[in-house]
């Protein structure tokens, strides 16, 4: 489950649980549509809620990260636990995406 919710400048979604294989492919659609719906600067997620994410949850933001590059918006993470920051620092992917407080 997640909650979208709109600001002037950002469109954020905030995902809960577990980002995996069995919920990816939704969570990367929701992704996509709240991109498609808002004319916002941008989309932030806020990962505070989620507990853990696998592969296929990381493919999903950067499926999501090259299309807002594609449309010139802004795409950043923020709340990311230590846990799912050593992921990304794992991965490398803290170089590729904007990571806010």
């Amino acid at each position: 489950m997640q909650a979208t919710l709109s600001n002037p400048k950002y469109q954020v979604i905030c995902p809960q649980g577990n980002i995996n294989a069995a919920n990816a492919l939704e969570f990367e659609r929701s992704l996509i549509t709240a991109m498609q719906q808002n004319n916002a600067q941008g989309l932030l997620v806020n990962l505070e809620a989620v507990e853990s994410i696998d592969s296929a949850g990381l493919m999903a933001l950067v499926s999501a990260l090259k299309l807002s590059q594609s449309q010139g918006r802004d795409f950043c993470l923020c709340s990311v636990s230590p846990a799912l920051r050593i992921i990304f620092e794992l991965t490398q992917l803290d170089r590729v995406f904007e990571i806010r407080d």
